[in-house]
């Protein structure tokens, strides 16, 4: 089965990054957060990857296709590109295709630009900004079961600030540090069926038209996911993001 990582927007919330280099391409611990969604599908044996291409895209392509040498000592001659040496072996198994999906191409687009990639078969895709330690294993088990053309995966989320419950007369009766929310999110993580093509043009956004006209239809279903998400949409995620790994307290580590 094959995951296709949606990587090509353009990041405007995270300028302080994205000026320099794609969302995607922004280092949690050394790797780009690419790369950690990355694992966590591959611990559930899912190592075949379609990456989606835009801005910066260069970035994208030159990572994967310099992983040896950006990953491992080497040895080269420098007059003679072809003596190059790896030293060690690349824990990564994977299968990356990388499509240039167009610099401005909105979600919905980016899908339907690598349709022949995909061919006729069941097919995850997420996007490439944000980590969970969603059990994979059970997101497909679900989407199997009830048939429909879409599953997405859906998160109550943390509130960024403390809430306060007051009485009439100004006394606060509780006090409540960043509650989980009450209502239901779309954290991205989905599964689809080919006919999802039936529903995407070139200027699609997926979470427009498609999946709404999914849902009139009945063809789109909820995996309710209970543990932790995180998307890196601002500088302060990153920050965030970056002291979970380098405190060894980073609950999408899900892999050995």
């Amino acid at each position: 089965m094959k995951t296709v990582l949606l990587a090509g927007g353009l990041g405007t919330r995270l300028r302080e990054e994205t000026e320099y280099r794609p969302k995607p391409m922004v280092p949690i611990g050394g790797q780009p957060i690419l790369w950690h969604i990355m694992k966590t599908f591959a611990h559930y044996n899912q190592k075949n990857f379609i990456v989606c291409t835009g801005y910066k895209g260069e970035m994208i392509r030159n990572y994967f296709q310099n992983f040896q040498t950006m990953n491992m000592d080497f040895t080269v001659k420098l007059n003679d590109r072809n003596s190059l040496q790896t030293h060690g072996q690349i824990a990564e198994d994977w299968t990356v295709t990388v499509a240039d999906t167009g610099p401005t191409t909105m979600t919905g687009g980016r899908l339907h630009a690598i349709k022949s990639y995909v061919g006729n078969e069941t097919f995850m895709c997420t996007y490439g900004d944000g980590v969970a330690d969603i059990d994979i294993d059970a997101l497909l088990s679900f989407h199997k079961s009830h048939g429909r053309t879409a599953t997405l995966s859906s998160v109550r989320p943390q509130s960024r600030f403390g809430v306060l419950d007051i009485e009439n007369d100004g006394q606060v009766a509780h006090f409540r540090e960043k509650p989980v929310g009450e209502g239901w999110i779309n954290a991205g993580y989905f599964v689809f069926e080919p006919r999802i093509f039936d529903y995407l043009n070139p200027d699609s956004v997926l979470e427009s038209e498609p999946l709404s006209q999914l849902a009139k239809e009945g063809e789109l279903m909820a995996y309710r996911h209970e543990g932790f998400w995180q998307p890196m949409d601002t500088y302060r995620e990153t920050v965030l993001l970056t002291e979970m790994w380098e405190q060894n307290q980073a609950p999408w580590k899900v892999w050995q």
